[in-house]
């Protein structure tokens, strides 16, 4: 009996581990959406590590696909000129899966500007937990206008 309890002791704990790195993942993703809200680019920035990569898979009129490459600190400038409420992004999460100091998300969104509709897609993130906690390392998503679900 008292190995039961033990078991089921160590069982928990696991459990509660990995729901609070889950819930520390988010929040680093969560502050994200927060600052471009709130057009806080001071935010924004502490939301990723110093070398973190941001890209877009864009899909040409001609129909050719593009990965184009943004740099954290030209998207902190752009936000730091929005008003306030301009930039919302409304993510759902679907996934999040860890492993030691790696995390990676995948939150479908809709993107409205200025509160009118803009775009959707899918958000790929790759974190990596640091000695100051978790960063976003690489941030790749996807834009369309079209098949967007609820917006």
């Amino acid at each position: 009996m008292k190995y039961w309890f033990l078991i089921l002791f160590i069982l928990n704990s696991y459990l509660i581990t990995a729901q609070n790195s889950r819930d520390s993942v988010m929040v680093v993703v969560n502050n994200l959406f927060e600052a471009m809200r709130n057009a806080d680019a001071k935010q924004l920035k502490t939301c990723f590590t110093d070398s973190a990569i941001l890209q877009t898979i864009i899909m040409s009129p001609s129909g050719t696909v593009k990965v184009r490459t943004d740099q954290v600190n030209d998207f902190a400038a752009f936000l730091s000129k929005e008003a306030k409420g301009n930039a919302d992004e409304r993510i759902k999460l679907e996934s999040v899966q860890i492993d030691g100091a790696l995390a990676s998300v995948w939150t479908p969104y809709s993107f409205y500007y200025k509160g009118k509709f803009s775009h959707c897609g899918v958000n790929s993130f790759q974190l990596v937990r640091l000695a100051t906690g978790w960063k976003i390392q690489y941030l790749i998503d996807t834009r369309r206008k079209e098949e967007c679900g609820d917006k």
